[in-house]
Order: C-alpha cells, then structure tokens, then sequence
C-alpha cells in the first residue's frame, strides 16, 4: 500500500488537540483590525474546534493527522 498525500492547504490551516479535536483559526481577524470594535476583535480571537461532518472531511484530506 503507498503512502497517501496529505493535502498541503488543509494541514496549514487546521490542527488538532492532544484528545483527537480538529482545531481551526476562527475568521476575520486578518486585517482592518482598528476599524473593528474591540468586542469584535476579542471575539474572534483564538482557536474553535471543528465539528461534525466537517471534521471527518478533514481528517480524509489529513490521513496522518
């Protein structure tokens, strides 16, 4: 059996916690961050966990993930 290729654009932006979550960087925190308020800001900072079906995409395009 050969080795799978892991999908470059996805292994960038997703992770994945030390109990098997996939993590991602949540949007619109890339730029223009002085006309946004700081509300705003803050609730975009940090990292959310993916979910569902979406997660199982993932882990399909990141075999060794």
């Amino acid at each position: 059996m050969p080795k799978l290729k892991s999908h470059k654009a996805t292994q960038k932006r997703f992770g994945v916690t030390g109990n098997g979550k996939v993590i991602r960087v949540k949007a619109w925190r890339g730029h223009h961050l002085e006309i946004k308020s700081s509300r705003r800001t803050r609730r975009y900072a940090g990292k959310a966990i993916v979910g569902g079906q979406d997660a199982s995409h993932v882990r399909r395009l990141l075999p060794y993930l």
